[in-house]
């Protein structure tokens, strides 16, 4: 399908921080965009009041009545996440509308284009909202598709007036292999979605099928370590090509230099906390140098870049609580998001409240999560946040937290949380999740600010 042939688009998941972006995105090119998400967010609510009609009820009575019967100009863009017995889903199928995933409607979009494609099973966010803010603060313009909401734009989508598109490349279902960069990112490669892989070596060979997808004259930039031919190594480490060096902490920001064969850029400052956050920059910054975008620049784009929302997001700060929320939900993520913390407050003691996101995820990692999770001070668990999945069998928060070797945790629900967090007023709070963990931070946040 075409790009310039679209009049109308229905998304089947619309909720979905990376369907919204591209509903925004067919919004503002004029098309009648239109939706269904089973639940209703602050997100819906935020599509819902820049004018796009969106149902929360998942049958076909409730389409609008230009999406009831197939026209050669409208496309349905759904998410794997949405049940295989949707009504809704089932409606276009039948009708024989024409069905595309999230990324094969950001190939479409992205072809013609020049296309910086960000993966990895965690950092791409950060990785991808860094590259085009520095590309929109330092003017080389860019058009951009975040999966997350970015705190300097307040939004999951960029719009641009050059060729130029910045992507977050998903590996989930191998979604990213519709995209045919020109420059490729893969920051990390640890096994993940294995109730999609199965195994660690079924991911890697995907990820080698994404580089492969690389335009015949483009740059692959993969952190250092990763298996990946042909790629220019980045890290926080002597021997990478684009390295971070001297880091160290100053105030509450981190500090580094960068360097590679040709350049050196000296004491960068960054308000993103931890050492893989300097390592997401650096690659940042490799990019931005490669485009020939100016080094002092890229030194104050980096320097005023404010995060993604739910990336170790700072909700209270006051001299007597700190509270930081992060989206992290597979053991290295966690594993980066401690370290990040106790180097900023170590002797501070940590109340971790986690959600473990995903049966399959929780029963193939459930030793490495243990692992991470024990180094907390006080554990507050929830239960499994299920997702698309159906549960399992004996795998429960209680399983999860027998692994666990901490004297003080538990298993709770989200209204004990906020009442324990109201009666104990912990120093230093944690939230972390992929799920809908996102609903206790406000009443937490009023809390701890009316304390």
């Amino acid at each position: 399908m075409e790009l310039s042939k679209i009049n109308r688009v229905f998304f089947v998941g619309i909720g979905g921080i990376g369907m919204s972006a591209l509903a925004r995105y067919f919004a503002k090119r004029g098309q009648v965009v239109c939706g269904y998400d089973k639940t209703r967010t602050k997100l819906t609510e935020t599509l819902e009041q820049e004018g796009i009609l969106i149902t929360y009820l998942d049958d076909d009575a409730s389409l609008p009545s230009a999406f009831l019967d197939h026209h050669e100009d409208t496309l349905v863009v759904y998410t794997p996440a949405i049940p295989k017995d949707s009504k809704v889903l089932n409606h276009f199928i039948d009708k024989g509308f024409s069905l595309k995933k999230r990324s094969e409607v950001l190939g479409i979009i992205s072809k013609g284009m020049f296309c910086i494609a960000v993966a990895g099973t965690h950092g791409k966010t950060t990785t991808s909202s860094i590259v085009a803010h520095i590309l929109k603060d330092t003017g080389y313009d860019c058009t951009a598709f975040l999966g997350g909401i970015t705190s300097n734009y307040n939004s999951n989508v960029l719009f641009g007036d050059n060729n130029v598109v910045v992507v977050e490349a998903d590996e989930y279902d191998r979604s990213f292999l519709t995209l045919h960069p020109d420059i490729a990112v893969v920051t990390s490669m640890d096994a993940d979605h294995l109730d999609i892989y199965g195994d660690k070596s079924h991911l890697e060979e995907s990820f080698r099928l994404f580089a492969g997808q690389l335009k015949a004259e483009g740059t692959l930039y993969a952190h250092e370590g990763l298996p990946l031919e042909n790629s220019i190594s980045y890290a926080a480490s002597p021997t990478a090509k684009a390295k971070a060096e001297n880091l160290r902490v100053e105030g509450s920001k981190f500090v580094f230099d960068y360097a590679d064969a040709t350049q050196r850029i000296t004491d960068i400052s960054l308000m993103l906390p931890g050492k893989h956050n300097v390592e997401n920059t650096t690659v940042a910054i490799a990019i931005a140098l490669q485009l020939g975008i100016d080094a002092e620049k890229i030194k104050q784009a980096v320097a005023n870049f404010k995060g993604v929302k739910r990336r170790f997001e700072y909700i209270v700060n006051n001299g007597n609580q700190i509270y930081i929320d992060d989206y992290a939900h597979h053991p290295e993520e966690l594993r980066a998001c401690f370290d990040a913390v106790r180097q900023l407050y170590p002797d501070k003691k940590l109340t971790v409240i986690f959600q473990p996101h995903l049966f399959t995820r929780t029963r193939d990692f459930a030793d490495e999560f243990a692992k991470v999770l024990s180094t907390a001070d006080e554990l507050l668990l929830l239960e499994i946040y299920p997702a698309r999945e159906l549960p399992l069998e004996d795998i429960n928060a209680q399983f999860l937290l027998d692994k666990i070797i901490l004297t003080d945790k538990q298993v709770c629900g989200k209204d004990f949380v906020v009442q324990h967090v109201k009666d104990t007023k912990p120093e230093l709070i944690l939230t972390v999740g992929a799920g809908d963990i996102d609903t206790v931070i406000e009443p937490l946040k009023n809390i701890l600010n009316n304390a």
